[in-house]
Order: structure tokens, then C-alpha cells, then sequence
């Protein structure tokens, strides 16, 4: 969740001194530089608050729908194995227990 403070009148807190007026349906401008510090963009849902003297406006985004698919790739040395690396994995582990197996039968039939 993302926070902006919006004033009464500009404090010179922000990133600029430039005030804005509410629209006739209650919006308000939120500057283009604020917007892109924080990261808002559009469909984002807002919390907004009375604080004192002054209106909190939290700010959450939407949910993504992208693949998230290979974003930690850079940050790992690990490789994962091919389809035929795992189907030769598993027929190896057969015949690895099946002779376990076997050699066991065969103890027992001594």
C-alpha cells in the first residue's frame, strides 16, 4: 500500500508548490510526478482518511496479471531439468529399486 498526504493548501511538502482545485465531481489532480514516484497508475484502488486538518490517501494496486515465470532467474545459478532429464531421472531410480529388489528375492530364496 502507497501513501500521499494532500493538504488544504501546499506546504512545500510535496514535490512541488502548485495547488490544485477539486473538480465540480469531487476529483482532484494528483500531479504527474507524485504519480510516477509512487508508482500509481490506473485501476488502482484508494483508502482515503481524515487525519486532522488534512485528507491520507493510500493508494493500492490492482492485481497483476502477468507471468511471473523466470523474474528470479537472474538472481539464481540453479537449472532446473528438461522434461527428458527428469523422464531419464525416473527410469534410472526404477532400475536402481528394481535391482534392490531383485537382489533382495534373491537373498531370500538362498
Amino acid at each position: 500500500m502507497i501513501g500521499i498526504l494532500l493538504r488544504k493548501r501546499s506546504t512545500g511538502i510535496g514535490v512541488s508548490d502548485i495547488e490544485y482545485k477539486v473538480g465540480s465531481k469531487g476529483q482532484i489532480v494528483i500531479e504527474k510526478e507524485l504519480r510516477d514516484q509512487l508508482g500509481i497508475g490506473p485501476g488502482w484502488t484508494t483508502i482515503q482518511e481524515v487525519v486532522d486538518d488534512h485528507l491520507e490517501v493510500r493508494f493500492i494496486p490492482p492485481p497483476h496479471r502477468r507471468s511471473l515465470f523466470g523474474v528470479l532467474a537472474p538472481y539464481t545459478a540453479q537449472r532446473f531439468p528438461t522434461e527428458e532429464e527428469l523422464q531419464q531421472a525416473i527410469e534410472e531410480a526404477w532400475e536402481i529399486r528394481a535391482t534392490e529388489v531383485m537382489s533382495h528375492l534373491d537373498d531370500d530364496q538362498r
